[in-house]
C-alpha cells in the first residue's frame, strides 16, 4: 500500500496520458464469440478492475449540507490485451483504457454520505452508472483519523452482446492534515459479466481492491489523485471539481 500510493502522483500523468490515444483506437467489444471461456474470464477481470467504483474521496464525512461535485479520468492497465483485442474484433489495444466519469456526492445526516457517477468511455459504446453509500463509522475530528464503510455497484449498458455490473464493500480510514487529507483502504469487488446468445458460461469474478489517495482542498476547489489495485490490475485517477 505505501508504494501504490507513493508512486501515484508519478504514475497518474505517464498512465493516463498514452491512454487518450486509446480513444482514437476504439474499445467497441462486438466479437465476443471469437473468444474461449478463458478468455472470457480473462475479459472480465479487466473489466472488473477497470469499471469498478473508484471512491475518489476521503472517508470523512461531508456534513448535511455538503456537495462534492467533479471531473475525474481513470487510467486502467490492462491485464489480458490479448483477450481484449480480441473481443474487439482484433482493433489495435493500447495498454490503458481511459474512462472519464462525471461524479456528484451529497452528504446526508448520520454521517451518510451517498455518491453517484457516469462514464461514457470514448470510441465505444459503453455508459457506465455507479452509486455509492458511505457511513462514517468514526467522522474524525483534529488529531483523530475517519474510518468509513462504503458499499458500491457499477453497470454497464450500450453493449449488445454484453451484460456487466460490480458490487463492492470496502473499508477505509483518512487523517484530515487542513488542505491535504491522505486515505487508504482496502475491500472486495464482485462482477458479473454474461453474454446474450453466446456459448459462453457467466462469470462470476471476486477480486480484493486496495487502495489510497489523497485529497487536496484548495477552498472550494478540489483535487484528488487515487491509485487501485483489484485483483492486481492497477487503475490511476485524478479528479478536479468542487467539495464543500
Amino acid at each position: 500500500m505505501k508504494r501504490l500510493l507513493l508512486s501515484a502522483g508519478l504514475a497518474i500523468p505517464a498512465v493516463l496520458a498514452p491512454g487518450a490515444a486509446a480513444w482514437a483506437s476504439g474499445f467497441d467489444i462486438t466479437d465476443l464469440q471469437s473468444l474461449n471461456q478463458g478468455q472470457f474470464r480473462q475479459l472480465s477481470q479487466d473489466l472488473g478492475a477497470a469499471l469498478s467504483y473508484k471512491p475518489l474521496a476521503p472517508s470523512e464525512p461531508l456534513g448535511i449540507t455538503g456537495f462534492d461535485i467533479g471531473l475525474a479520468l481513470t487510467g486502467t492497465v490492462l491485464d489480458n490485451k490479448p483477450a481484449v483485442q480480441q473481443a474487439i474484433g482484433g482493433s489495435t489495444v493500447y495498454s490503458v483504457l481511459p474512462v472519464p466519469t462525471l461524479r456528484a456526492i451529497k452528504g446526508l445526516p448520520y454521517n451518510i454520505d451517498v455518491g453517484a457517477m457516469y462514464a461514457r468511455v470514448p470510441s465505444s459504446g459503453i455508459n457506465l452508472y455507479g452509486a455509492d453509500v458511505k457511513w462514517a463509522v468514526l467522522p474524525g475530528d483534529i488529531g483523530l483519523p475517519a474510518v468509513a464503510l462504503r458499499g458500491s455497484v457499477t453497470r454497464v449498458d450500450g453493449v449488445s452482446q454484453l451484460g456487466f455490473e460490480t458490487y463492492g464493500v470496502d473499508v477505509s480510514i483518512s487523517q484530515d492534515f487542513v488542505i491535504a487529507t491522505p486515505y487508504a483502504g482496502l475491500g472486495v469487488v464482485w462482477s458479473r459479466t454474461a453474454t446474450d446468445g453466446l456459448p459462453l458460461a457467466q462469470e462470476n469474478l471476486a477480486q480484493q481492491k486496495v487502495f489510497g489517495g489523497v485529497d487536496f482542498n484548495l477552498g472550494l476547489v478540489n483535487f484528488v489523485v487515487e491509485a487501485d489495485s483489484t485483483g492486481g490490475i492497477h487503475s490511476f485517477s485524478a479528479k478536479l471539481g468542487l467539495r464543500f
